[in-house]
């Protein structure tokens, strides 16, 4: 492993976090930062797209994800728990002129933000 630089806690916004590239990479990739603990204490990953779910439905369906593309041997539990309490989701439609108060909630203020 190269070397690792420490960053300050961040918001990463995945705009179309139901999606198959958020999925099959994104998620499974970030998981891999969390397991070499790469994504300080207190980060969140936001999950964005147009599906009416709650955060906990978002956690639940990457769970099942990511159990089914990753090797047994790549899940340690303690950091599998540790990665879905960073998953919150808001729901946004590109199309809709309406405020993105869902997604706008969950950002933290002054703080780096990944979009």
């Amino acid at each position: 492993m190269g070397r690792f630089i420490p960053v300050d806690p961040f918001d990463l916004v995945i705009f179309g976090g139901t999606g198959d590239l958020a999925r099959r990479k994104l998620l499974p990739a970030l998981y891999h930062r969390d397991a070499d603990n790469q994504l300080p204490d207190g980060s969140q990953i936001i999950g964005a797209s147009r599906q009416e779910l709650t955060s906990e439905a978002w956690r639940t369906e990457v769970a099942g994800q990511l159990r089914a593309a990753l090797s047994a041997d790549e899940i340690d539990e303690a950091v599998f728990e540790r990665f879905l309490r960073r998953l919150h989701y808001a729901r946004v439609d590109l199309m809709d002129t309406a405020p993105w108060t869902d997604l706008s909630a969950l950002l933290t203020v002054d703080r780096v933000r990944v979009l």
